[in-house]
């Protein structure tokens, strides 16, 4: 080994005892042992081994392991501690301005252990309620693992389409705006993407000069029809190039390959059509013309027609909040500021959701800040009318299945949210169990983010999405779709069949601030790709029709 490789080794082993909360004297012993044999002029494999021991910081253990490693390649105590730490966690050291103090504070006391996990809780304000974590701490941290993430290539189709315009426009400029269009995942409106592809009017010939430049992207990948770029920002960009007309490209690399080949095996595909979209394939063969994010599933040629198209849920159709947090918990405006948002941005009404009491980290309420909690909705509600905020709560599922409130409690509320949010990892058993229970209890009215993952970062817990949706139907419970871009949960996929058997569903924000609001919007497409109208989905209930759902309880839904 190395002398670098060495160091290395034991930078990295005195990081991980930190982050475990280990004896502070021995790690930084190895960290200061890593410091020395990077200023070591010999290299330390060809030197006697009687002579080590005698190095400056190279006593004791610290000796024994640089032995160890010269003899084996590896360090055993290197080797355990990594074993025991989880990869999310180790992954945390990469980002800028997370040490080891910080990263332990992330770890045991947050019990976070992803990157992404812990993106979403610097999004939901819950940092700043541990020591050494205050706002500017917090948003120097989102700052850091959204600049790490970008760089790995895997992007949220929100974080995407904020690149998109830029990109887009750069292209149209380089080529000509009848010569370029955006394809594949991005027009379908995919969840994550890895790569932002497009159908350039170009040949390679023609087309790489174009990218030769002071700071030219990296080229990754090159061939007859295709070159694949990483920009600065490590998104990947791929031109799939040729001189025939684009529509009929298009067609072929937006849908599934099983839509594809499904269309294909009934339909030509006329060559003479021009112009930058699709569209008139589709006239052409006689049938409704198919946006391109509903061309995951090839069944959809058969049940689609304009009358579904048509009725496809819009964001002007969502009528009120339901789901969103106040500085009651850990949102970052108050109560007052929530709802006069609302009302400038056009909603009926507020369903305030703050946390319940186990959920100690985002200071959630007890039984007497419910109260308290309460008058003010009143006071406000006479303020504001006719908008009307709704006492609500995100009431914890726990390990058993039981809530978080007694009965008496619970029955306070207008409408209660019940999700799980800790002891995530669970077999599909226990899973189960846990959500049926809840759902049994005759004052839950929604379940929230029902898997509990986050997109790019956690998968959730197991879940079988039928039993789930047949006792919601059973229990006249609704089903969310947090629209929050790293939940998108329930995903998109089971909203037909929730539909089918009678379940409503809501698309809600579960905003911690003003700003989440507009994250509905990913909500509503995410649940177009599932044929979601506005009769199935419960935020779309006028203020009145809200009122009226509430007032005939379980039954309603």
């Amino acid at each position: 080994m190395t002398n670098s490789a060495i160091a290395d080794h034991f930078a990295l082993l005195s990081k991980l005892m930190d982050i475990h909360g280990e004896n502070s004297f021995k790690s930084r012993t190895y960290s200061i042992a890593a410091y020395n044999i990077e200023q070591l002029d010999s290299v330390l494999s060809t030197m006697p081994r009687d002579v080590i021991p005698t190095l400056r910081g190279m006593n004791g253990s610290v000796g024994q392991k640089v032995m160890e490693m010269l003899d084996t390649g590896k360090l055993s105590s290197l080797e355990e501690i990594l074993a025991a730490t989880p990869p999310g966690v180790i992954e945390m050291l990469q980002v800028k301005g997370l040490g080891p103090k910080k990263i332990h504070t992330i770890w045991k006391e947050m019990e976070i252990e992803s990157l992404g996990e812990l993106l979403y809780a610097c999004h939901e304000n819950r940092l700043t309620r541990f020591k050494g974590f205050g706002a500017k701490t917090q948003q120097n941290i989102q700052e850091g693992i959204e600049y790490y993430l970008q760089n790995q290539g895997h992007y949220l189709y929100a974080e995407m389409e904020t690149l998109f315009p830029q990109i887009d426009g750069y292209l149209k400029k380089l080529f000509g705006a009848d010569k370029v269009a955006v394809t594949a995942d991005y027009l379908r409106q995919d969840l994550t993407l890895e790569e932002l592809t497009f159908e350039v009017m170009a040949d390679v010939a023609a087309a790489k000069p174009k990218f030769h430049s002071a700071q030219p992207p990296e080229l990754l990948e090159e061939t007859e029809s295709t070159l694949l770029y990483k920009l600065k920002n490590g998104l990947k960009l791929r031109l799939n190039l040729g001189l025939d007309p684009l529509p009929a490209r298009l067609f072929g690399s937006t849908g599934s390959a099983d839509f594809v080949k499904t269309f294909l095996a009934k339909f030509a595909i006329p060559t003479d059509i021009e112009g930058v979209d699709d569209r008139e394939i589709f006239n052409r063969a006689g049938v409704p013309y198919i946006p391109p994010f509903l061309r995951d599933d090839a069944s959809i040629l058969s049940s689609f027609n304009e009358t579904t198209a048509a009725a496809l849920i819009q964001t002007n159709e969502i009528k009120g909040i339901i789901h969103s947090h106040s500085t009651w918990s850990d949102g970052t405006n108050s109560l007052e500021e929530m709802a006069v948002a609302c009302i400038q941005k056009g909603f009926e009404y507020l369903v305030i959701s703050d946390h319940s009491k186990a959920a100690a980290y985002a200071k959630g309420l007890s039984e007497e800040r419910i109260i308290e909690q309460h008058k003010q909705i009143d006071e406000l509600n006479k303020k504001l009318y006719p908008f009307r905020i709704f006492k609500s709560i995100e009431c914890d599922i726990l390990t058993d299945g039981s809530l978080d409130y007694t009965d008496d409690v619970l029955a306070s509320f207008d409408l209660v949210i019940a999700s799980i949010h800790s002891n995530l990892k669970m077999t599909e058993e226990k899973a189960m169990a846990r959500l049926l229970r809840a759902i049994s209890n005759p004052y839950v009215r929604i379940l929230g983010h029902p898997t509990g993952r986050l997109l790019l970062s956690r998968k959730g817990y197991p879940v079988n999405h039928e039993v789930l949706i047949d006792a919601c139907a059973a229990q006249g419970v609704v089903l969310e779709i947090n629209a929050h871009p790293r939940r998108l949960d329930l995903d998109w996929k089971w909203v037909a069949k929730a539909r089918a058997n009678g379940v409503l569903l809501s698309i809600n924000p579960d905003a911690h601030s003003i700003e989440g609001y507009d994250d509905i919007k990913y909500g509503v497409l995410a649940a177009q790709k599932g044929l979601l109208t506005k009769e199935g989905n419960l935020s779309s209930f006028t203020r009145d029709e809200f009122v009226k759902f509430i007032e005939q309880g379980r039954s309603a839904s």
